[in-house]
């Protein structure tokens, strides 16, 4: 077995830093943690140590929001008014893909980021 402290980060090609940028701060809060270039940027959630990158890379541009096997990553949610998550997606520019529950009182919502990344709010 390999002892790791968890996982570092998710690391996701996008057609156009900006709108990604204000995406995942919009909707979920992030902060920057730090940059490489104006290409490269890490952010986190306040308080948390998860890690996601953004990478504006013309030459990958064709592969951003295909997921090469991963179906999504979610976020867990701290309120519990889906109906604005979801209104907050939508106004930054995601969409609501599926809402249901994977079993009784355990409802998901999934949705996509500018890019087509599915992220799974639960």
């Amino acid at each position: 077995m390999i002892r790791t402290k968890g996982m570092t980060h998710i690391h996701l090609v996008v057609r156009n830093m900006k709108r990604s940028l204000r995406f995942y701060q919009t909707v979920f809060g992030m902060k920057v943690s730090f940059k490489i270039g104006r290409k490269m940027v890490f952010l986190n959630t306040p308080g948390s140590r998860d890690l996601i990158t953004l990478n504006e890379d013309g030459d990958l541009a064709s592969v951003a929001g295909t997921s090469g096997g991963i179906s999504h990553f979610g976020f867990e949610l701290l309120k519990t008014n889906v109906d604005a998550a979801i209104s907050d997606v939508e106004k930054a520019g995601g969409k609501l893909l599926e809402r249901g529950e994977h079993a009784p009182g355990v409802p998901y919502t999934y949705i996509a980021d500018p890019d087509g990344y599915v992220i799974e709010l639960g």
